[in-house]
């Protein structure tokens, strides 16, 4: 069984995920849930929690796809936003600020057309303050052309992380899809190229109709599936992926609650995100962290890291 990262506890919850990147929970925010965090921090004490990961920055400013963008599904929702955010300079300006102000740790989502376009807000943020790391976005199914051709190949995949870790000493989170034939192939040759943690899974691509109108519900007809319906997905992926690396796995995909966690965490986890959640309930992310933290301090309990992939598959 892989070992997941050396845990170095200030707390019984605590993880480090490599590289400096020390959370004092393993709870994270993920990104596109939490914008860049300001609104949510009225609901929800972030201080609770391991950090926020902030909705994916390009080089330039995005529109995203036309509305309609989001519709409910069964157990979950499907989205086509389509990457909007501000740029990176203007995040640079507008919102690092507060983010500096939160006593948590702070992740960029990072999206881009090209290698190029990653390295170059890579390099932009790097003399950036106040930033804990990256998560490599390569795995977004609502932008045609782009960043998820670089996440289902494993070349493509080696040469980015590859070139992202000549230019910075911060942690690499490299985000996988799972719409591939093989996750762990992908999650070998992140970590082969140097990335310090994966993160996964992303939403799985999906669609939803309206059977009287005969219209899709988005615009961009299909969308990335998320919240709880993905669960079983997502449980599976970590736990092959947990199998063939040595790196931390950052598991996510529908979770909901404190059980939901736990799973990941046993199937080989070093932190979770919680995203779709977010939505219905915005303070679940202080409500599981400190659900994980009275469950590992209780007299008797095994320790987070003993418990960490331990699952009994005999």
């Amino acid at each position: 069984m892989s070992q997941q990262g050396t845990d170095r506890y200030s707390t019984c919850a605590a993880v480090s995920l490599g590289r400096g990147l020390e959370l004092k929970s393993p709870v994270l925010l993920a990104s596109g849930t939490v914008s860049y965090g300001e609104e949510l921090n009225k609901l929800c004490d972030l201080s609770k929690i391991g950090g926020i990961v902030t909705k994916a920055i390009s080089l330039e400013p995005r529109t995203g796809n036309p509305p309609r963008r989001i519709a409910e599904t069964p157990s979950g929702m499907i989205n086509a936003i389509g990457l909007a955010n501000v740029g990176v300079e203007r995040f640079i300006t507008e919102k690092v600020p507060f983010l500096r102000t939160l006593d948590t740790a702070v992740i960029v989502n990072i999206a881009g057309r090209s290698i190029d376009d990653y390295l170059e807000v890579v390099s932009r943020l790097d003399v950036v303050e106040g930033l804990s790391g990256y998560e490599i976005n390569l795995s977004c199914p609502n932008v045609k052309g782009e960043c998820m051709i670089m996440g289902v190949s494993r070349d493509a995949t080696f040469e980015i992380v590859s070139e992202l870790r000549k230019i910075t000493r911060r942690h690499l989170m490299i985000k996988l899809t799972p719409n591939v034939t093989s996750i762990s192939t992908i999650a070998l040759a992140a970590q082969e190229a140097g990335a310090d943690s994966v993160s996964l899974i992303n939403t799985v691509v999906g669609m939803a109709v309206n059977y009287k109108t005969r219209r899709p519900l988005l615009k961009n007809i299909t969308g990335g599936l998320s919240g709880p319906a993905i669960k079983p997905i997502a449980l599976a992926k970590v736990w092959e992926v947990f199998k063939a690396v040595s790196i931390p796995i950052v598991g996510m995909g529908g979770i909901a609650g404190f059980e939901d966690a736990m799973e990941f965490i046993l199937a080989g986890s070093t932190a979770v995100q919680i995203g779709t959640m977010n939505f219905v309930y915005p303070d679940i992310g202080e409500q599981v962290a400190t659900a994980i933290e009275q469950y590992f301090s209780t007299p008797g309990a095994t320790s987070l890291s003993e418990y960490r992939g331990s699952l009994i598959t005999e």
